[in-house]
């Protein structure tokens, strides 16, 4: 059963049926149980032309990635309503429990490069902070939240700014995207200066002198996602055990989210790759969710034998995919969080992250005090070369 109680900036006072009356009543605070209670209002919400969100707010790239995680039980949607009963905001959320408190996260961790709400139009953009915080918090207690940690909290989308991200601490990393425009050629002018098409071109010619003609393939059916997935692993297992890292794509259920994603009539992802004709080798992938005007790269992969990684296959397919996706009439693209040359070199604009923690109860903000510590810290490691080698040799001798 939801819970709803109202938001206010003051006056909180008891009322006579045991919820919350405001002053002001500026928002109406509703946390619904689950995927299911709220997939009508969330499909509602999405496929109006007025919504603003990310692809990763899809309702069909959460319900993967939380159906492969099992934590579809865990599932809660926040839903904001101003006082005349509109919608003005959707929060995806899912309930674990870390260091004794229930703490409610933005769905997709890390895999999601942004976790904006849904917002119903742009003028959602203008709720102030402090009444969706105080509007979260009020619905938050009565659902037994200790306190929402919200990463990758976009300042600025669309030009509407993002009410959860203001006061929140920088993330360690920005975003990059860039807008297509109509014409597909144009637009591939635009990005990719003369010399850079030049030596593409130069490269994708050697390639098939080498290996024989290439193409690039979206995926189309689910044994062809199986197997882009399957080598987009196997690059990514080996790029990983070269670098001496984790496989973060190694989980079983992280595969599954990824097939479940990419798969069905309107998949939530995309997969492309670059593949020889003649044996079906597949030299590159590229995955991104997707909206009807957006692809947001999740990740990418090249084969890195030397006889393939020479003709750069990853640029390759990231030129054919920037001009595939203007033909089809997407006018965003981004490449996600982290810095990387390629990034650099093609992206103009610089996507600001933030992460906000809103503490409910009192567990809450001793929680949230120590991890904004925390995170203080560790920036200003990282700003400081000496600070970042002696962490760095730190870590490497606890791993020994």
């Amino acid at each position: 059963m939801a819970t709803v109680l109202h938001g206010a900036m003051a006056g909180i006072q008891e009322d006579a049926a045991g919820g919350v009356a405001t002053s002001r009543d500026l928002l109406t605070a509703e946390i619904l149980p689950g995927l299911e209670a709220a997939e009508a209002l969330w499909r509602s919400l999405e496929s109006s032309p007025d919504c603003l969100a990310t692809p990763y707010q899809r309702f069909d790239w959460c319900a993967a990635y939380l159906g492969a995680s099992q934590e579809t039980i865990l599932a809660r949607v926040a839903v904001l309503r101003d006082a005349t009963g509109r919608v003005r905001m959707l929060v995806p959320l899912v309930l674990r429990l870390e260091y004794g408190l229930v703490i409610a996260h933005s769905v997709g961790d890390d895999h999601a490069n942004y976790h904006l709400p849904l917002f119903a139009g742009r003028d959602a953009g203008a709720l102030s902070s402090e009444e969706v915080r105080t509007a979260l918090g009020l619905c938050g207690r009565q659902a037994g939240i200790d306190v929402y940690a919200l990463t990758h909290q976009p300042t600025i989308w669309e030009g509407v700014p993002n009410p959860l991200a203001a006061g929140g601490e920088p993330e360690a990393s920005q975003a990059y995207g860039l807008t297509l425009g109509s014409d597909a050629e144009d637009t591939t002018r635009r990005l990719f200066s003369g010399d850079a098409r030049k030596k593409l071109r130069s490269k994708e010619k050697r390639l098939v002198e080498a290996l024989g003609p290439v193409e690039v393939r979206r995926a189309g059916d689910a044994d062809e996602v199986r197997d882009i997935l399957a080598a987009f692993f196997a690059q990514k297992a080996a790029r990983f055990a070269a670098m001496g890292i984790p496989d973060p794509y190694a989980p079983e259920e992280i595969r599954d989210f990824l097939d479940l994603a990419a798969t069905g009539q309107d998949p939530a992802m995309e997969l492309h790759a670059l593949r020889v004709v003649e044996t079906g080798r597949i030299l590159a992938v590229f995955g991104g969710a997707v909206t009807g005007s957006r692809y947001s790269g999740m990740f990418t992969s090249f084969d890195g034998d030397a006889d393939v990684a020479r003709f750069s296959p990853g640029d390759l397919l990231l030129f054919h995919l920037v001009r595939d996706q203007a033909e089809r009439g997407r006018t965003g693209f981004d490449l996600g969080i982290g810095e990387a040359r390629y990034k650099a070199s093609l992206c103009d604009e610089t996507i600001e992250l933030r992460k906000t923690l809103v503490p409910v109860t009192g567990r809450g903000h001793v929680y949230a005090l120590t991890r904004t510590g925390l995170s203080r810290l560790k920036a200003r490691i990282k700003s400081d070369p000496r600070l970042f080698a002696a962490a760095s040799r730190l870590r490497s001798a606890v791993r020994r």
